[in-house]
């Protein structure tokens, strides 16, 4: 016996020898570089050759085609059992069927590294951390698997890194002003579509999201940490988190996270480090690296070191001392570290607590139940299955609070949607569901409304009482050639999926009309907006049907034939109300005057989901564009002042007299602000709201809220300036849906609003979103001065000039890409406003 054992430890003395470390393999000491993607890959293969403690796989692709990877490091009995060790824990949580073989006692801490691509010192921290756990800190593993993803964002970070690997000074040049020191536009930040992928956990409208959550969701892990960096002067973050926590957040991971911030603070006196905890990062908006996690049952935490992308390989800061790489990397790895060992030591109570979090019965709302297009309902229907979220599909009348009404009341459900609060992801489901989330404190760092049946545009209930449903699975049929010779084919238009299919056909020059009238055709109505696919336009098309019917099922679209362009009512299929729909040629504006989250939502909204050519002009290059070739300009929210000056504006006027059209988003419209003949001007309520009782008092109460302002104690300013607060707040706001941007929809929308910016109404033009009267806020947190500024105030509208019209988006619908009901509105304004031209091919 004595024999094997040594035999045992003699092999495992080899295993380890042919480990080797980080400076080792890669040839420079950590913290003297930054290491590519592509070596940080081979490193953990390496290990994983070498060690019976590390197993490393894939878990996808970016859309670069960099691998997605991460490791699993514990014991060798522990990798030896991980198959069982999973199914333990999601069957102790109740998301599998069948009891837990034993109480599970293996802790599972995930830890991800570098989701912001130039929050770079994390991934080095990755390879320290895991060569020091199965080095220095075996005894951790004893009861513990940790899950390492070295890099969240490859995209990104390779950005980065080849960025400041090509431009930075030998030696490193401390200066903060070095260009080293200053990354040029977009930054290594967000992934290849420009995203913050910290903001998609919940959306999962990324690929690195939507493949990381199937392994997620495998290991359900108890805790996880998200690696990030911060301001150079400030010195490093780890929980506790700051106030608000969302109210489902359980007494335990609220305690648990002082424990192990206690743990971590250990370290960083015992080395001198300065650290700081319960201020500014927050526990609400759902969608984060913390608090996705922590919504699903784990202990979600954020640590953040100095650096960012301006630190580089060292920077002299604020306070006089020079920031390295090595420090970075350093505290990252110390409180990866440090988190793995109190999860060993409280493994047991770690799954206990789990499976308690799991457990729902005492949440009040048992029920969300919603009801609206079909294609927006298999829309959530698809991001639940992601989430492993359950859901059914119920009909009758439904009492509780009614969201279109903002009270209790009631809803005819038919063939509705109900998620109900009573299975494993019950608090999960109340978060992403509530009509209205309850805060501790407005100062959050994010959005404080996100409701999902009002970013699906559904009717909806919420409900006391668990209601039942049944399984239901989006309609399937296949159009087929019609036997009889048809004049024509009508198809509705309510949703992307349409838009989707609109683009399609336009690509493969299928000419398609529009209806801005109701139309009726042999005893069939359709909406403004249908689509009408005529054989007098594609007469010369002799794959007309086929080609047509082969889009349509590819897109799950039913057309309706027709024998007669003769209408039921008045509108036959060649009355000028139904009119060509352009084979736009589209330019959108990226570079440094454009926000790159804004031009990157576009972009992805283009290439994956309305997936329809684009042409990118960077601002740099404005100046000697031919406008001339496109039909559209977009510009992305940004700040244009200087590059619409004379004569940009006067570049755009022509544009758009010519016939063209300029949609701007946000911030982009105040370039145009009191510019002639843009129509728009900053909404001054005092004066001009017609609400007379509201402009009186304004007016009494200007001069001694001015005055108090000056008063205001030192330490009461920022609770102060909450009154002018209002960012990610659900704004009811009134459609012209006569108008052709608003086609497909109903008189009401409700609008994720991310600023107070306000515009009065157009004189000359159409208003088709916006505010009558007081502002009414449906959801998330506004100060009273900002919501009293949006009287009166137009959201989404369209200014005629010349031949063309300029769009204004006030409120941008593709923020993030999870507002699924207002994208329609922006391919609306692509294809139906102004549609007054047609060019062939």
């Amino acid at each position: 016996m004595r024999y094997f054992s040594i035999l045992f430890l003699f092999i495992c003395t080899s295993i380890f020898a042919q480990v080797k470390s980080p400076a080792d393999f890669l040839g420079y000491e950590l913290g003297e570089q930054f290491t590519r993607h592509s070596d940080v890959v081979r490193y953990f293969e390496h290990v994983a050759a070498n060690s019976n403690m590390v197993t490393y796989q894939n878990y996808g692709k970016t859309n670069e085609r960099r691998p997605l990877t991460y490791a699993v490091v514990s014991t060798p009995e522990n990798i030896a059992n991980l198959s069982t060790i999973k199914a333990n824990n999601r069957k102790n949580a109740g998301l599998d069927a069948g009891n837990a073989s034993i109480n599970p006692e293996t802790a599972i801490v995930w830890l991800s590294y570098n989701v912001h691509g130039n929050e770079a010192s994390s991934t080095e921290a990755a390879m320290n951390t895991i060569y020091k756990l199965i080095t220095e800190d075996k005894d951790y593993l004893s009861n513990t698997v940790v899950i390492i993803d070295p890099c969240v964002n490859p995209d990104g970070r390779d950005r980065y890194v080849n960025w400041f690997n090509e431009i930075h000074a030998t030696p490193y040049n401390t200066d903060p002003q070095a260009a080293e020191h200053n990354e040029p536009w977009p930054g290594g930040r967000p992934n290849h579509y420009l995203y913050d992928l910290n903001r998609d956990w919940a959306w999962a409208t990324q690929v690195e999201t939507q493949q990381r959550l199937v392994v997620y969701n495998q290991f359900m892990p108890h805790i996880h940490v998200d690696f990030h960096e911060q301001e150079i002067d400030n010195p490093y973050y780890f929980a506790p988190a700051a106030e608000p926590f969302h109210e489902i957040i359980t007494d335990f991971q609220r305690d648990f996270q002082v424990e192990i911030g206690k743990n971590n603070a250990k370290y960083f006196d015992e080395k001198g480090r300065l650290f700081f905890t319960r201020q500014y990062f927050d526990l609400l908006y759902p969608s984060y690296g913390d608090t996705y996690p922590l919504y699903m049952g784990a202990i979600g935490m954020t640590y953040e070191k100095a650096g960012h992308g301006r630190a580089g390989l060292g920077i002299k800061t604020g306070q006089g001392y020079v920031l390295t790489l090595k420090d970075r990397l350093t505290d990252h790895t110390t409180t990866g570290l440090s988190t793995v060992e109190i999860a060993n030591k409280n493994a047991g109570r770690l799954n206990s607590e789990f499976k308690k979090f799991f457990n729902s019965d005492n949440t009040k709302t048992k029920s969300f139940v919603m009801q609206g297009n079909e294609d927006n309902l298999n829309a959530l229907a698809k991001l639940l299955d992601r989430h492993e979220i359950k859901f059914a599909f119920t009909d009758g009348k439904i009492s509780g609070f009614n969201y279109t009404e903002g009270k209790n009341g009631s809803l005819d459900a038919k063939n509705a949607l109900v998620v109900s609060t009573n299975q494993p992801r019950g608090k999960m489901v109340k978060a992403l569901f509530e009509a209205n989330t309850k805060l501790s404190t407005p100062l959050t760092y994010d959005i404080t409304a996100w409701s999902l049946p009002y970013a699906y545009g559904f009717d909806a209930v919420e409900s006391s009482t668990i209601i039942s449903g049944n399984a239901s699975k989006a309609e399937s049929f296949t159009n087929n050639i019609p036997t009889a010779t048809a004049v024509g084919y009508l198809a509705k238009w309510n949703s992307m999926n349409d838009a989707t299919f609109l683009s399609d056909l336009l690509q493969n020059n299928i000419r398609v009309r529009f209806s801005e009238k109701e139309l009726s055709f042999e005893g069939k109505k359709y909406d403004r907006g249908s689509l009408v696919i005529t054989r007098s336009d594609n007469f010369n098309n002799t794959a007309f049907d086929a080609k047509l019917i082969e889009i349509a099922n590819k897109h799950n679209r039913k057309i309706t034939a027709t024998a007669t362009s003769f209408a039921d009512k008045i509108t036959d299929f060649g009355s000028p109300d139904i009119k060509l729909i352009n084979k736009q040629k589209i330019a959108v504006l990226q570079g440094e005057k454009t926000s790159s989250l804004s031009y990157g939502s576009i972009w992805y909204y283009f290439e994956q989901e309305l997936k329809y050519p684009i042409t990118s002009i960077n601002t740099d290059d404005f100046g000697d564009s031919d406008l001339s070739k496109y039909n559209v300009l977009v510009m992305p929210d940004g700040s244009y002042s200087s590059l619409l000056n004379e004569d940009g504006l006067k570049k755009i006027k022509e544009f758009v007299s010519n016939g063209g059209k300029v949609i701007a988003i946000a911030n982009a419209i105040k370039a145009f602000k009191d510019k002639e003949g843009f129509g728009i001007i900053d909404n001054k309520t005092d004066k001009d709201s017609t609400d007379v009782e509201v402009a009186k008092k304004d007016k009494e109460t200007s001069e001694k809220s001015e005055f108090d302002a000056f008063l205001v104690p030192y330490d009461q300013r920022e609770k102060n300036d909450v009154k002018d607060l209002l960012i990610g707040s659900i704004y009811k706001v009134k459609l012209d849906n006569s108008h052709p941007m608003a086609f497909g929809y109903d008189d009401t929308y409700y609008s994720l609003k991310l600023g107070a910016e306000s515009y009065s109404f157009l004189e000359e033009g159409y208003n088709v979103g916006y505010i009558k009267g007081d502002a009414v806020s449906m959801s998330g947190f506004s100060g009273e001065d900002a919501k009293k500024g949006l009287l009166n105030s137009i959201v989404f509208a369209e200014k005629p000039m010349g031949k063309g019209s300029i769009i204004y988006f006030v409120d941008d619908v593709l923020f993030r890409s999870f507002w699924q009901n207002g994208k329609l509105l922006f391919a609306n304004s692509l294809f139906f406003v102004n549609a007054t031209a047609f060019e062939m091919e």
